[in-house]
């Protein structure tokens, strides 16, 4: 798979051409923490590009890194951004154009998002270089307004998004059920790797996983953990779902769901894509490729996805390629995108219980 020649002449492709930092293709990459970089006047650090082919245009990704006891340049954007922590400890000011400033340390694993057009600014408060991962939706700004200094000089604050609320960037309590998808409403999380998560075996065994809904975005994400000798139910949707893996090790498998539920039975085995991930990895699936995530380590898997589908701001573009707003944990045989265990080719099981061997775990799948 590769981007089409056309999409070099997108805004977006266009402008991070323009920013003379490197650009990581792929896939996925196998570790985020150690791509190589290079100083990016824009914000004042080290940083890359990451375009992965899952992106498709909707989604962007980037990797910088801040100097011990250094910070850089303020920014503000007209579009969403998450930012996740790989490494350092530091601390995060926003403020808009009323003067509401905040300030919220956080450490490695934090998940923020700077509300969207508010000034921000990220300060290494440590003795170590600070790194971190940004996915935003910048492609779809720079692809429609085409114009840097907009995007970038806007002088217009959103209230219903950030007033300077005291407790802003606490971590949110707020859980409930929304249909079949558990939600948290926070706008930071301190460490997503011990984040408590709740039960959510619809989509596999063992499976828990929380959609978090963050900053009034439609940008949002979910954390998702399941056990040791088990693995997620292949399942397919839009495109711009970035996967990051947090903990344990293992492999996802990617296939394009014209080739149907059973790849290898029909002769499709050279078209599977399998990736190994582990802390660190990355991958993001195309649109309508199904993909299957599987845990071949002696502890549980956890994994970040940051993508589309608030239930709270959905996007017309994303929920009227649905079916159900829960399409996503229903069954092919149902009319959804998810191929339960019983429905799915038998070879699938057969090189999952092989690499267990090779890592000397044991299956905890069910029998059916």
């Amino acid at each position: 798979m590769n981007f089409a020649k056309i999409y070099e002449k997108t805004g977006y492709a266009r402008w991070i051409a323009s920013q003379g930092i490197p650009i990581h293709v792929g896939h996925g990459l196998s570790d985020l923490r150690k791509l190589e970089l290079a100083p990016w006047n824009r914000i004042g650090g080290k940083a890359a590009f990451v375009q992965l082919y899952g992106m498709q245009g909707v989604t962007a990704m980037y990797v910088a890194e801040i100097a011990p006891g250094e910070a850089l340049k303020p920014e503000r954007h007209l579009y969403e951004e998450v930012i996740c922590i790989l490494q350092g400890h530091g601390a995060t000011e926003v403020w808009d154009d009323n003067g509401h400033k905040r300030m919220f340390e956080w450490s490695p694993w934090s998940l923020f998002s700077p509300p969207m057009n508010t000034s921000h600014r990220l300060v290494n408060g440590g003795r170590e270089p600070v790194k971190f991962v940004a996915v935003t939706n910048a492609p779809l700004a720079f692809d429609i307004y085409r114009n840097e200094t907009f995007i970038f000089n806007c002088p217009f604050s959103f209230p219903e998004r950030y007033h300077g609320e005291e407790d802003y960037f606490h971590v949110g309590k707020k859980r409930y059920t929304y249909g079949m998808m558990n939600l948290w409403e926070t706008n930071f999380i301190s460490d997503i790797k011990s984040a408590a998560l709740d039960d959510f075996e619809v989509k596999g065994a063992g499976v828990r996983l929380s959609q978090f809904e963050i900053s009034g975005n439609a940008l949002i994400g979910h954390i998702g953990e399941w056990p040791v000798g088990k693995y997620h139910k292949a399942h397919h949707h839009g495109p711009g779902a970035i996967i990051l893996g947090l903990q344990s090790v293992g492999y996802v498998l990617l296939w394009s769901s014209e080739l149907g539920t059973h790849p290898y039975r029909s002769g499709n085995a050279d078209r599977v894509v399998e990736i190994k991930w582990r802390e660190g990895s990355v991958y993001c699936p195309p649109a309508n490729w199904f993909h299957q995530h599987f845990n071949t380590g002696k502890e549980p898997a956890r994994h970040l996805a940051i993508r589309y589908g608030s239930r709270l701001y959905p996007l017309g573009f994303k929920v009227t390629l649905q079916q159900d707003a829960d399409d996503v944990v229903m069954d092919v045989k149902k009319g959804g995108n998810m191929i339960d265990y019983e429905n799915e080719d038998p070879e699938i099981r057969v090189r999952y219980e092989a690499a267990l061997k090779e890592h000397g775990v044991t299956s905890q799948m069910p029998r059916f």
